[in-house]
């Protein structure tokens, strides 16, 4: 990890993951087009950017250098880029946004499952994405679905908002806009709440259409990583932990597991 270039290091992608339980963390870094696990440091608060930007100058590689990052919606990660990183644009991880409305139409369907028991048994059938249903939850949601439901209006959103991310780059932002105002009118509180969340955030949303960076790389480093974890029964530091994570991830093929 000591020999490894950074030097032409344009565009990070950037995540927290655990490394031990009482809210333990460490947040790695991804050169989005090497495909290769950079650097880690413990926490997952703004000061990382702090660490990390220590890093590179101790590459010699200039904080300008740095045009892109790509995390989730962390106030923390956000004021740490905007501070360390001023000349840097930010795109929020799409997978990220979708499981803040998966949240929400959780929290639509948990506040009627009270009064409505033909939900009962129902929440996997509506938080997953409709190609991954068994059979069962399949035929369960067909029944569903179109009645008058809270719940199926919410699920209505989280499909439509999903489409957004195929849309020509020219109508993304119309058509969030159009998504944005139906949400905020639906009398949901736990999707109007996300969707006023999803509006403070929409330039780094829709800059997607622009960079089409993700964290779904890291997502897979992650699952790598806590494998290896629970294989050794945890580590007792975090500077196990991350040589460990440099030591497993770097190894493998990347580009096999984006």
């Amino acid at each position: 990890m000591e020999n490894i270039d950074v030097s032409n290091v344009t565009r990070i992608a950037m995540d927290e993951t655990s490394r031990a339980k009482g809210h333990k963390y460490v947040t790695f870094f991804i050169d989005m087009d090497t495909k290769r696990f950079i650097f880690a440091t413990t926490g997952k608060g703004a000061d990382v950017l702090q660490v990390f930007s220590q890093f590179l100058d101790s590459k010699g590689v200039l904080y300008s250098q740095i045009k892109e990052f790509c995390c989730d919606m962390s106030p923390a990660f956000i004021s740490g880029i905007e501070e360390k990183f001023p000349n840097a644009t930010i795109t929020f991880d799409k997978f990220h946004v979708m499981k803040m409305v998966n949240e929400a139409l959780d929290q639509v369907l948990r506040q009627e499952q009270a009064t409505q028991t033909e939900l009962k048994n129902s929440r996997y059938a509506w938080l997953k994405n409709p190609e991954n249903l068994t059979e069962k939850q399949g035929s369960k949601l067909a029944k569903l679905k179109d009645l008058d439901l809270a719940t199926g209006r919410a699920y209505r959103m989280k499909l439509s908002l999903q489409k957004m991310w195929t849309k020509h780059p020219i109508l993304s932002e119309l058509y969030f806009d159009e998504w944005h105002s139906w949400a905020i009118r639906s009398r949901l509180e736990p999707m109007i709440k996300v969707a006023k969340t999803l509006k403070q955030h929409k330039d780094g949303i829709l800059r997607w259409f622009v960079t089409k960076m993700t964290n779904g790389l890291l997502e897979g480093i992650n699952s790598l990583v806590q494998a290896t974890k629970r294989k050794a029964r945890g580590y007792r530091t975090a500077d196990n932990f991350i040589a460990m994570a440099y030591a497993t991830v770097n190894k493998l093929d990347l580009i096999g597991i984006s």
